[in-house]
């Protein structure tokens, strides 16, 4: 396929391979109506050219925390499959404003998570039903204080459904913090929750002594863009990790002027939503997106592991980059 961009005053398209990403411009607002940008979509999808779908990464981690002020708290075991703070916990309840307010919340098909307890938490939280009553043909979403979280059962009624998949973790190994526990653990903290992509119970993917390299994080990213194609649905969120985000979406606007690839690039703040599509032959540019949420509200410490770590080693050695 030939690469191509459309750059206009309304927002920008990008050809990588296979799927080209576009991004949309943040909301000042976080309350909006439905974006012009999704109708546009929804006019072309017919003709099978391009699906929207929503990046979220999770709210604020106990890792998150501790890290920011010493990333040595990331090689931590205290923080294995780190849940949300209560910070994070209100950032997800405002987003989940947000997603009502806008629409969002009535368009979405489809929730997939990352098999992790901070992103299982946020997709609960912002995507899914309201307070769960207990009934016999009914699971809930959460159960009562799933993950330390002091929070009331969240039901399966009146959401979409929610699958959890490995392709879109956090960078994989070291960190304990991005180690998941048992999938049986998790399913009877989120029944509803559908683990069945998931092949293994044990999590035989993280290494305590392997670090993922960017590269194989970003070509995991995407297998997963290519196999998010295959979907059915016509509108997907998907609730995942700054580090996943960073060197995904990295590959995506190499052809594209400085400041479109740099606006694709950005690092995610703690529950803050970005609004794209997946385009598979070169298209026009639309309407900016009005769904698009800053995130950190209200405001907390979110730096990432990765970021943490680049730090250090600018520090230790000036010219080295990601590790």
């Amino acid at each position: 396929m030939t690469a191509s961009v459309c750059n206009c005053r309304h927002g920008w398209w990008c050809r990588a391979k296979f799927v080209s990403i576009a991004p949309m411009q943040n909301s000042p607002s976080g309350h909006s109506s439905l974006p012009s940008f999704l109708a546009f979509v929804r006019n072309l999808r017919p003709c099978g050219l391009l699906k929207p779908y929503i990046q979220v990464r999770h709210g604020q981690g106990i890792h998150n925390v501790e890290g920011d002020k010493n990333y040595k708290a990331y090689l931590s075991p205290d923080y294995f499959d780190a849940h949300l703070t209560p910070l994070g916990w209100q950032q997800v309840d405002n987003l989940r404003k947000h997603v009502h307010a806008s629409g969002l919340s009535k368009t979405i098909d489809l929730v997939i998570t990352s098999p992790l307890l901070r992103t299982i938490q946020t997709a609960v939280g912002v995507f899914g039903g309201e307070g769960y009553a207990d009934k016999a043909d009914v699971l809930p979403l959460m159960v009562a204080n799933a993950g330390n979280s002091g929070r009331a059962a969240i039901s399966s009624l009146n959401c979409p459904p929610i699958i959890a998949v490995e392709h879109c973790r956090e960078h994989l190994g070291v960190h304990p913090c991005d180690k998941r526990r048992n999938i049986s653990d998790y399913q009877f903290l989120f029944p509803a929750i559908d683990f069945s992509p998931i092949e293994n119970d044990e999590d035989v993917l993280w290494k305590a002594n392997i670090r993922e390299t960017k590269e194989e994080v970003a070509a995991r990213g995407l297998k997963f863009m290519n196999w998010l194609w295959t979907r059915k649905e016509k509108e997907i969120a998907i609730v995942t990790h700054s580090g996943f985000l960073f060197h995904t979406l990295t590959l995506f606007g190499n052809d594209c002027h400085p400041l479109v690839k740099k606006e694709i690039c950005k690092h995610f703040a703690n529950c803050e939503l970005r609004s794209m599509v997946i385009v598979d032959r070169s298209m026009a540019g639309s309407d900016d997106s009005t769904t698009n949420y800053p995130g950190k509200i209200p405001s907390g410490l979110d730096l990432p592991s990765d970021v943490a770590v680049e730090k250090k080693l600018e520090k230790e050695e000036p010219d080295s980059g990601f590790t």
